[in-house]
């Protein structure tokens, strides 16, 4: 949703940083002007930033996890966690929901896949 990497240092590693608002609105020009230059049947929103700027609202990946919702311009887009997320969860909540992400990625495959 952003044309950068932001970053921070923690020990020796470098944490990736959420975009704020600002950065994401600044780029959204790039975002929409891709979206029509490929013109997808359908888009996959990784966590609540991209959903966001996908759907031009505020979105709660969580709550809305799994499910299709539709653009301004009338394209569904299906809105899931980030990877991120899925590192950051312990114990056996992580196994269940890696496996409900891959089920929704290939929910979101066979809504993709061309006709024919």
């Amino acid at each position: 949703m952003v044309k950068h990497f932001k970053y921070e240092w923690r020990g020796t590693r470098r944490m990736h940083k959420t975009p704020g608002q600002r950065e994401a609105a600044a780029c959204l020009h790039w975002l929409e002007g891709e979206i029509e230059t490929v013109r997808p049947r359908a888009l996959v929103a990784l966590g609540a930033t991209a959903a966001r700027s996908l759907l031009h609202r505020a979105v709660a990946a969580t709550r809305e996890r799994g499910q299709w919702r539709a653009r301004p311009d009338g394209r569904p887009v299906l809105v899931t966690l980030h990877p991120s997320a899925l590192l950051r969860l312990r114990g056996p909540d992580r196994e269940a929901a890696y496996a409900q992400w891959v089920e929704e990625l290939r929910q979101a495959e066979t809504h993709l896949r061309p006709p024919g």
